[in-house]
Formats: structure tokens, sequence, C-alpha cells
């Protein structure tokens, strides 16, 4: 940490940055809290609903707590220092007119730096929710979500972004978390997804969602968010961030357009959730990207990712034989997958000023896949010893809303 004039700073790139963590937290909270709730049993859409805030305002204190310093920290290759930790290293001085920076973004208020970064942590927890919904203790939801976000969020987020990670070093490009968010959170959801166990009349029953109109606009919140999660990333507001926020525009609109025509030769019909997942799909894909690439190979990685992901969520979940409750794995971690590769085949030096390697790009994501397995099974057992991890039969059966928090839908 280090303190500079506050008046050295440009206040169009703090300005820029703050709206962008908006953006991002808007993301999750409506945005994920939706697009999950719509998706799930009416017995189960608060319980859903209350997950995703409470993973929110977990990792929120977490993070300030421990885990920036260990993902930002300059420490290490492979995890960061302690020195920002329990809400360090976030100064404002009024009368000397000084505000803390960070080594990683020196022309921003670390305060505002960290905030952004914070966003980020807490949509990747979030996401994890929708593999295991319906079966999980709520209170095993809050400790997995904050040992989660150190054992596993942190260290990655460094490997990848703090300029001493060995990712990083090697060369591996990830703009805005295809790997670190994305393929982080597909791995971690997929390994939940086995260790819980399907639920009750799994493949048996139909699960009819309570409600796809509460997808749709979870849907369209993220997709205006994302604008805050990949034009935010270039942390100026300069022509690089309008770029990102074009592409990002462009690959969501690819990816609902390639999902839906997949789709609609398969099984003969369009449908709203597919719109909505190929929109997703087409995001997650742009996200290491988003930097790096001009608008036609942005449209030709969304187009790939609509199509790749629905098949991730039929015919590799159907092989798999996990109960992933929404498509964690076969949205996020297959779309995460197939963003991190094509950036490394598409990346324009012209844009970003590097070249992508499609081998690097594959170390990256294997090595985030591996850790992310490992890492959350460990997590896994230790919420096992403290709490246990699935809810009683009689409970599953009756829905968690009324079981774990006394509360329902009215009707």
């Amino acid at each position: 940490m280090s303190l500079v004039a506050n008046s050295s700073l440009p206040a169009a790139d703090t300005a820029w940055t703050l709206t962008a963590t908006a953006l991002v937290l808007l993301m999750t909270l409506p945005g994920v809290a939706l697009f999950y709730a719509g998706m799930v049993r009416r017995k189960n859409v608060l319980d859903t609903m209350a997950c995703v805030l409470g993973v929110a305002a977990v990792v929120s204190l977490v993070w300030f707590a421990l885990g920036y310093s260990l993902a930002f920290g300059a420490g290490s290759r492979w995890i960061g220092s302690l020195d920002r930790a329990w809400f360090a290293g976030l100064d404002y001085l009024l009368e000397a007119k000084q505000v803390a920076v960070s080594h990683v973004a020196p022309h921003l208020p670390e305060s505002v730096y960290a905030m952004f970064q914070l966003s980020f942590a807490v949509i990747t927890a979030a996401l994890v929710v929708g593999a295991f919904v319906e079966r999980m203790r709520f209170s095993a939801v809050l400790w997995f979500a904050a040992l989660w976000c150190l054992a596993v969020y942190a260290p990655i987020a460094h490997w990848v972004w703090e300029p001493g990670g060995w990712l990083a070093q090697m060369g591996a490009l990830d703009f805005a978390g295809g790997a670190v968010v994305h393929v982080n959170a597909g791995i971690a959801g997929l390994v939940c997804a086995y260790v819980l166990g399907p639920r009750q009349g799994y493949g048996k029953e139909p699960f009819e969602p309570y409600s796809l109109a509460f997808t749709a606009v979870g849907a369209c919140l993220l997709w205006v968010g994302w604008f805050g999660f990949n034009a935010g990333s270039a942390l100026a507001a300069d022509g690089r961030a309008g770029l990102a926020m074009a592409v990002t525009h462009i690959a969501a609109a690819a990816g609902a357009l390639g999902w839906m025509v997949a789709e609609w030769m398969v099984r003969r019909r369009p449908s709203l959730l597919g719109l909505c997942s190929g929109l997703v799909g087409g995001l997650v894909a742009i996200t290491p990207a988003a930097g790096f690439v001009r608008p036609g190979s942005a449209a030709l990685i969304g187009l790939v990712a609509g199509v790749a992901c629905y098949w991730g969520a039929t015919a590799l979940k159907r092989w798999l034989r996990a109960d992933d409750s929404l498509d964690v794995f076969g949205v996020h971690g297959v779309g995460g997958l197939v963003g991190s590769l094509l950036t490394g085949l598409l990346a324009d030096p012209r844009v970003g000023g590097v070249s992508g390697d499609v081998p690097t790009q594959l170390l990256a994501v294997a090595a985030v896949a591996a850790y992310s397995a490992v890492a959350t099974l460990l997590v896994l057992g230790v919420v096992r010893v403290l709490v246990g991890l699935r809810v009683e039969p009689e409970v599953e059966q009756a829905g968690l809303d009324l079981a774990e928090h006394r509360e329902r839908l009215g009707h």
C-alpha cells in the first residue's frame, strides 16, 4: 500500500470504476437471485434467493477481512500477503489530501479497486449456488461461501490477476474472469453436485420452474450488469472500455441466437429459457476476451459458446450424470473454457497489446479447474463436519422455504 495525493488520480477512471462496481453487484443482487429463483420449484424460491443474498453478505465481510489481501497483496507466486488483512489498507486522509492506492491499479483509490474486485468474488460464489439448490442446508451454504472464498477464489485470483501470480507471469490472458470466475465456479458447482447427490425424484418426475419470467428478468439484469464486469475491467474510462462494452453486447446477442438455433433444430421449438441461457453463455465466453478482441471475433465467440453451452446443459450433462440443478457447469464451466481457448486464438495485439497462445490458455484453465475441484472437495468436507451438508429427506420433500426459513410464497 502507498499513499498518493488525491488530486493526482484521474476522476473519470474513478467514476467509471465506481459505476462498474455497482453494475457488477447488480448482476448478483438482484440478477442471479432472480435468474436462479425462477428456475427452482415454488417451495424453494425463497431459500434460493436467501442463499444468494446470504452468500453476498458473508463473502463481502470475508473479502475485506482476508480475501482481498490474499488475492491482491504482493506475496509469492501462489498467494498474496496479509498487509491488507482485517480491513486495513483502504485509507483516505482528508486533511493530508491523500488516498491509498494498490500496486495493481495505482491510478484508482484502493477502496474503489477493492470494492470492484469484491463484486467479482461475490458473484463467483453466488454462481456456485445454482448447482446445489433445493437440497443444501442454509447454514452449510454460508460456511461454504466463506471458506470457499478464502481457500479457492482468492488464490486463483492471485495466480491470474496479481502481476506476480504464476499464471500472470506465464502470459495467461483473462481480461475479466473466464477462468477465475466461470471455469472456477463451473468446476466447483460440478463437485458440489456430485458430493451432495441428486435431488429426490431427479430424472423421474418433472421439476416445474416457478417463474421463467423471473429468470428472464434476471438474465436481462445480467446482460446489462455485465458491461460493468467486462468494460469495467479496463479500469479506465477509455477506448478499450468502450470496445469491451461493444464486444460484450455482440457476444451476448450471438450466444442467445446460437443456443436458440441449436435448440430449434434439436427440439423443434425455441424456448425463452434457451434464449436466456444462451445470452449468458455468450457473456461468459467473451469475458476473458473482452479487452483483447475485435467485434467480428466477439460474434464468433458468442455463437460458438451458445451452441457449446446448449450441448453442455443437455448431452454433456446426461453423460456426466450429475444433478447440477441450474447448469452451472454446463453454462459457466463450458462457456468459460470455450472463451478462454478462443481468447488464445483470436486475441488481437492491436487491441490489447498482447498476442494469445492457446497452449498457455489451456494450461491456465486446466490448473484452475484442477485446483478448484480439489480445494472445493476439501471445503465441502470441512463444512460437512461443522454443520452437515444436506437437509433431511422430509425437509427436501416439503421444501426449504418453510423448513429453513419459516417463510413461504403467498398464494
